[in-house]
């Protein structure tokens, strides 16, 4: 009996089924080809495992989309971030002139002291006491003081300017202080005493209309008759009262101290303070 089973006498041999005919292919379809930035980015992870990497990096950076990758402002390239996450500094560009406005920098045009005055920082001061004529003497009451800083410019300062500034301005003082920082009198010619300082800020001992004083009624004033208003009793006015004073102060050892308070109408010795003016000559030392 040869390998293959005889087939039984009157059995007839199995039909093989046909085997399905193998399936028709469609037309083939134009393939869409891989993105250059695809493949550029295959070839960086290909290159990344050799020592080739950074030269694949470099490929890769220096060819998306046809431009180069730079830290540095390039035309036509890629600015890459710092590592703050920001543009660097050098990338931003600045206009011609940019730090000066009409030829000036910020510091001319936030200007300077006025001469013979101290720089605070954003504002000036006097560095010796307002100079007062032999016709002015005894006229430098409040009042008298506020119009003649005004006239220079400037303003009263007030008592808290005043302390804050007694360590850089030499301020009146007691004749025991120290001639190195306060304005301490040295004739005994004109008799040695303590002497202080006007501030602008003020204070009263008083209440109601006497408390800052008073226009008064004028002779001749009337009642609105439509409102049947009495005519008012005259009264005489009271522009300085005894209880609206000006608050003083002294060095007090370079420290700074209150000094008491004065009537609006007495006088004393003042200084002024300025704004900063351009071109005016700085002085930093009184």
């Amino acid at each position: 009996m040869s390998a293959r089973r005889r087939q039984r006498p009157g059995r007839p041999l199995p039909r093989r089924r046909p085997r399905p005919a193998a399936p028709v292919a469609p037309p083939a379809k134009a393939r869409r080809l891989p993105s250059a930035a695809l493949i550029l980015a295959l070839l960086a992870l290909v290159f990344s495992t050799t020592g080739l990497a950074d030269a694949a990096r470099h490929a890769v950076e220096s060819a998306i989309g046809g431009h180069p990758v730079t830290s540095k402002p390039t035309a036509g390239a890629i600015l890459v971030l710092g590592r703050n996450h920001k543009f660097p500094a050098g990338a931003i560009p600045t206009v011609n002139n940019a730090k000066r406005v009409d030829g000036q920098t910020a510091e001319q045009l936030a200007g300077t002291c006025p001469p013979a005055t101290v720089d605070l920082g954003t504002w000036c001061m006097d560095s010796a006491p307002f100079p007062l004529s032999k016709a002015d003497a005894g006229k430098n009451n409040y009042v008298w003081a506020s119009k003649a800083c005004e006239a220079e410019g400037g303003w009263l300062p007030t008592a808290a300017q005043l302390l804050g500034a007694a360590d850089r301005v030499k301020l009146e003082s007691t004749i025991r202080d120290s001639p190195l920082t306060a304005t301490v009198d040295l004739d005994p010619t004109r008799g040695l005493k303590d002497e202080r300082e006007m501030s602008s800020t003020l204070v009263t001992t008083e209440a109601g209309s006497a408390a800052a004083g008073s226009e008064g009624v004028s002779e001749g004033a009337t009642g609105n008759p439509r409102q049947g208003q009495p005519n008012p009793i005259p009264l005489p006015a009271n522009p300085f009262p005894e209880s609206l004073q000006y608050v003083t102060v002294f060095d007090n050892g370079n420290q700074g101290g209150f000094a008491g308070s004065e009537p609006v109408k007495e006088p004393q010795n003042f200084r002024c303070a300025f704004n900063k003016t351009q071109g005016a000559q700085n002085n930093t030392n009184s």
